[in-house]
C-alpha cells in the first residue's frame, strides 16, 4: 500500500511533509540568494507536491518521461480507467492493453521491467538518498531524472534536484541570467549552493518556470 512518508529517518535526511516544510525551506532560499526571493515574489506559494510512494507513482513518472504534462495527465488517465496502474495488473496485462492505454513500445518495455523488478518501495523510505537512486536506476527505463523526481514528491527528501529537468534549465536561465540553458551537469554544480534545500530550489525554479513561461513544468 502506498503511504506518505512522515518520519525523518536520520539516513534519509530532512523529509518534506507539510506546507511549513516549503515555506521554511523557501524563506531559507530567498534570504540566501535575492533571486530566489524575486521569484518567489512573482510566484506566490509554493505547493507542496508531496505523492504517496509505491509502484504505481514510479510507473507514473515513466509515463511523464519526455512527453508533455497534458499528453502524461491524459495516459494516466486512460492507465487509471483500464486499472493497469499496480505491478500485478502489469505483469497481467498484454502489450496490446498497454498499448491501447496509450504506451508506446518503449514504455511498455519500461513498465514491464519495473513490475518484474519487485522492488521494496518500502524499505526505499529508510534508504540513504543516494541508495535510493541507485536502486532504481537499476531498472531498465527508469534513468536519473526518474528516480531524483521519486525521491523527491513520493519520499519527500528536502536536498535533492533534478538538473536533466529541461524545465528546471529553462527556468535557472531566466532567474540566474545565464548567457545560455545550463547543461545538466552545468545545473547540478550550480545546485550544489542551494543545499540543504535544494527540492525547495526546484519547486520556486518550476513555479517561475509557470510563470515566465506560461507552461507547466511538472506534474
Amino acid at each position: 500500500m502506498s503511504t506518505f512518508v512522515t518520519d525523518c529517518a536520520p539516513l534519509a535526511g530532512r523529509i518534506i511533509c507539510t506546507d511549513a516544510c516549503v515555506d521554511e525551506g523557501a524563506a531559507w532560499l530567498a534570504d540566501h540568494d535575492p533571486r530566489f526571493a524575486l521569484a518567489l515574489s512573482q510566484c506566490g506559494p509554493l505547493p507542496l507536491r508531496r505523492k504517496p510512494d509505491g509502484f504505481g507513482q514510479l510507473l507514473s513518472a515513466i509515463v511523464s518521461q519526455q512527453v508533455s504534462v497534458a499528453s502524461a495527465n491524459a495516459i494516466w488517465k486512460r492507465l487509471i480507467d483500464a486499472h493497469l496502474t499496480t505491478q500485478e495488473e502489469i505483469l497481467q496485462a498484454s502489450e496490446d492493453d498497454l498499448r491501447s492505454a496509450g504506451l508506446s513500445r518503449q514504455k511498455i518495455r519500461y513498465s514491464k521491467a519495473l513490475a518484474d523488478e519487485a522492488i521494496d518501495f518500502e524499505a526505499l523510505r529508510d534508504h540513504p538518498t543516494e541508495e535510493v537512486i541507485k536502486t532504481l536506476t537499476k531498472v531498465t527505463g527508469v534513468g536519473v531524472w526518474t528516480a531524483e523526481i521519486y525521491a523527491m514528491f513520493s519520499l519527500g527528501r528536502a536536498d535533492i534536484f533534478a538538473p536533466g529537468d529541461l524545465a528546471l534549465q529553462e527556468a535557472a536561465k531566466a532567474l540566474f541570467d545565464l548567457p545560455e540553458r545550463p547543461s545538466e551537469r552545468a545545473l547540478r554544480r550550480l545546485a550544489e549552493d542551494w543545499s540543504p534545500w535544494r527540492s525547495v530550489a526546484a519547486r520556486i525554479l518550476w513555479a517561475y518556470y509557470h510563470v515566465a513561461k506560461d507552461r507547466e513544468g511538472i506534474r
